[in-house]
C-alpha cells in the first residue's frame, strides 16, 4: 500500500544473488519443504559433459550391438552333419542368439538407469515443490516486467492454489526477507481479482485491512505469509512457476 516501506535490501550481496542454494531445509523444522538443492554455477557445466560422454558411450554400445546382431544373422541356415550324422551344430546359433539378446537387454537396462539418474524434473536453479518448478528472481522489476520475464521463460508469475504452496513461498520470504510479486491483479476491473491465467481467485491470504486500493493499488505482493495490494509500477522481486517434467518411471 502507499507509504509502506520499500523492500529491505539484503546486506550480503552474495546472499541476495543466490538462487535456491540450500533450498528451504534450514527454515523447515516440520519437514514441509522438499529437499531440492541448486548446484553452484561452476558445476552446472559438468552434467553437459557427462551427457556428452554418455551419448558417445551409447553410440559405441549400439554400434557394437548392431555388429553382434549382424553376426548372429550371418549364421548359415543349414549346417553340415558330422560323421555320426548328428546335427548338433544346428543348436549353436539358437543358444548364441538367446545369450546375445540377454546381454543386449542388460545393457539397455543399464543405459536407462544411467539416463534416469541424470534426469531433472526442473531446470537448473529452479526449486521443485509438488510437481511445480519455481524460479526466484535475482533482480527487481515492476509487476508487468516480472510477468513478461516469466513468460519469456515459458512460465508465469506464481499462482497460489493451496495452503501448502503459500507456506512454501513463506519460507522463501523468511530466508530472503524480500517482497515478491505474485500473479494476481485487478488491473482489468477494480475489485475483480484474477490470476495471470485469467482464473478467478479461490483462496486468499490477505493481510489485515487488505486489499485497500490505497493509491490505485492493482497488483499483489507477498510479504512473509500475507498478501498486500500495491501499485503495479513498484519494484519487487518476483517468483515464476511452471509445471515439472517428470523423469522416466515417475
Amino acid at each position: 500500500m502507499a507509504g509502506e516501506p520499500e523492500p529491505r535490501q539484503t546486506k550480503n550481496h552474495e546472499e541476495e544473488d543466490t538462487f535456491g542454494g540450500k533450498g528451504f531445509a534450514e527454515n523447515d523444522p516440520e519437514g514441509l519443504i522438499p529437499r531440492s538443492k541448486s548446484m553452484p554455477e561452476c558445476v552446472t557445466r559438468v552434467p553437459w559433459l557427462l551427457l556428452l560422454l554418455i551419448s558417445l558411450g551409447v553410440f559405441v554400445l549400439m554400434l557394437a550391438i548392431l555388429v553382434q546382431v549382424s553376426r548372429i544373422r550371418g549364421y548359415p541356415q543349414g549346417q553340415t552333419l558330422d560323421q555320426q550324422g548328428s546335427s548338433s551344430l544346428d543348436a549353436v546359433p539358437h543358444e548364441q542368439t538367446h545369450s546375445s539378446l540377454e546381454q543386449i537387454q542388460q545393457q539397455l537396462t543399464q543405459i536407462n538407469a544411467s539416463l534416469a539418474g541424470l534426469c531433472r524434473p526442473c531446470p537448473w536453479d529452479w526449486e521443485l515443490f509438488q510437481r511445480s518448478c519455481y524460479l526466484f528472481s535475482r533482480t527487481l522489476g515492476s509487476w508487468e516486467a516480472s510477468a513478461s520475464s516469466c513468460q519469456a521463460l515459458g512460465a508465469y508469475l506464481v499462482i497460489i492454489n493451496s495452503v501448502e504452496e503459500q507456506r512454501f513461498l513463506k519460507y522463501w520470504h523468511i530466508r530472503k526477507n524480500q517482497l515478491t510479486w505474485i500473479g494476481l491483479s485487478d488491473h482489468r476491473r477494480e475489485g475483480s481479482w484474477h490470476w495471470v491465467d485469467d482464473s478467478p481467485i479461490q483462496l486468499s491470504f490477505w493481510g489485515e485491512g487488505e486489499p485497500n486500493n490505497e493509491g490505485d493499488e492493482d497488483c499483489v505482493e507477498l510479504g512473509e505469509d500475507k498478501w498486500n495490494d500495491r501499485r503495479c509500477t513498484a519494484n519487487n522481486f518476483w517468483v515464476c512457476e511452471q509445471p515439472w517434467a517428470p523423469c522416466p518411471g515417475h
